[in-house]
This record gives structure tokens, C-alpha cells and sequence, in this order.
């Protein structure tokens, strides 16, 4: 199995100081399909089999 890892960001990404409804779509398509998110400082990381990540990227951007 391959793996990759990613690193995303939504902008923007808040609003009012809480995170905004297209950011918790996205991230909710993503953890929807298994992948565990981590969300950092500047960016978020998933981390999967190259299949998965792409499906759920995919879906990410469909849903922010």
C-alpha cells in the first residue's frame, strides 16, 4: 500500500474567532472517510493510502 501525507489549508478560516461552517464540512468529509485530521498552526495534515486521501480530498473541497 502507498501512503501519502497532505497538508491543507481552508481559508478563510474562521469566523468571529470560531471556525467558520465551510471548514468544519470539509473536515467532516474527510474524517467521514476514516482519515484522522490534525489540525496545526498554518495548515492541517492527513495522512492515508494514496486512494484514500485522494477521495477524501476530493470531497473535502466539495463540501467546504
Amino acid at each position: 500500500m502507498t501512503t501519502c501525507r497532505v497538508e491543507f489549508v481552508i481559508e478563510p478560516f474562521s469566523t468571529d474567532g470560531e471556525l467558520g461552517p465551510h471548514v468544519r464540512a470539509g473536515i467532516a468529509a474527510m474524517e467521514s472517510r476514516g482519515l484522522a485530521v490534525i489540525m496545526g498552526p498554518f495548515g492541517s495534515l492527513v495522512e492515508g493510502s494514496t486512494e484514500d486521501v485522494s477521495a477524501a480530498i476530493a470531497a473535502m473541497v466539495q463540501a467546504a
